[in-house]
C-alpha cells in the first residue's frame, strides 16, 4: 500500500502546526505504522522537537528530516517509498515552500482556531488547496470548552465550497504542550486522557479518508 502523505497548511502563524503534526505522527507511530515527519518551516520547531526525542532515546519512528521548500516533493517520495505515513510541517504563509508542500501532500490538514483572525486568514489556504487539486481537512483546533463560536464557525466554513470539517475536534489542552516540552506526543505522556483521545479519534478519522489500512 501506498503511504500517506499528509501536509499541515495555514497562512496564520500560531494556529498549531506543528503541534498537530507532532502529535499525529506519534499517534500513528503508536499504532504500529512508520512514520516519517518533514520540517519545512524555517522556524525548525518540528526539528527542536524531534531532536528531544532523540536526546531522550525515544527511537527511531517517527524518522526526521529538515529541508528546504524546493527539496520537499523529491524528500517526501523518497520517504513515503519506504514508510506508511509521512507529515509534513509547512510555514506560515503563502508561498512558494508552502504551495510545494500542499502539492506534495495526499491530504492538507488545515488547523483553524475558533475566532475572527483564523478564519480571516483560512480562505487562500483553502483556495490553494483547491487550485492545486488537493483534499483539504479543516481541523477545529484548541477549542474552548462549551463554545457556541467553534459550531458557528463550523456551519460557516461547512457553506463554503468544497470544504470538509474533520468531525473530530482539538480542545485547548495542556497536555499538548506539556508533551511536546518534553519531545514527547500526548499520546506517550498522558494516554488514557482526554488530549490523547482527540488525537487518536483525528488519527483514525484521517486514516479512513486516505486509506489507511489497520496496521
Amino acid at each position: 500500500m501506498a503511504a500517506a502523505k499528509l501536509t499541515i497548511a495555514q497562512q496564520k502563524g500560531g494556529a498549531g502546526k506543528t503541534t498537530l503534526a507532532a502529535h499525529l505522527a506519534v499517534a500513528f507511530a503508536s499504532e504500529g505504522r512508520s512514520v516519517a515527519t518533514v520540517d519545512i518551516d524555517p522556524q525548525g520547531s518540528l526539528s527542536r522537537w524531534h531532536a528531544m526525542r532523540v536526546q531522550a532515546g525515544r527511537g527511531d519512528n517517527p524518522v526526521h528530516e529538515q529541508v528546504t521548500g524546493w527539496r520537499t516533493a523529491q524528500t517526501v517520495d523518497r520517504l513515503a517509498a519506504h514508510h506508511d505515513v509521512v507529515v509534513v510541517d509547512s510555514p506560515p504563509h503563502m508561498e512558494t515552500d508552502a504551495r510545494l508542500a500542499v502539492r506534495s501532500a495526499d491530504l492538507v490538514l488545515v488547523p483553524i482556531q475558533p475566532g475572527p483572525l483564523d478564519f480571516w486568514a483560512v480562505e487562500p489556504t483553502l483556495a490553494m488547496i483547491r487550485t492545486e487539486g488537493r483534499r483539504g481537512l479543516v481541523v477545529m483546533n484548541r477549542v474552548p470548552a462549551r463554545s457556541r463560536l467553534t459550531d458557528q464557525l463550523a456551519a460557516t466554513l461547512a457553506d463554503m465550497d468544497g470544504v470538509t470539517i474533520a468531525r473530530s475536534r482539538i480542545g485547548n489542552r495542556v497536555p499538548f504542550a506539556a508533551a511536546m516540552m518534553e519531545g514527547l506526543g500526548v499520546t506517550e505522556r498522558s494516554r488514557g486522557g482526554a488530549a490523547a483521545g482527540e488525537i487518536t479519534d483525528l488519527a483514525a478519522e484521517i486514516a479512513g479518508m486516505v486509506g489507511l489500512g489497520k496496521s
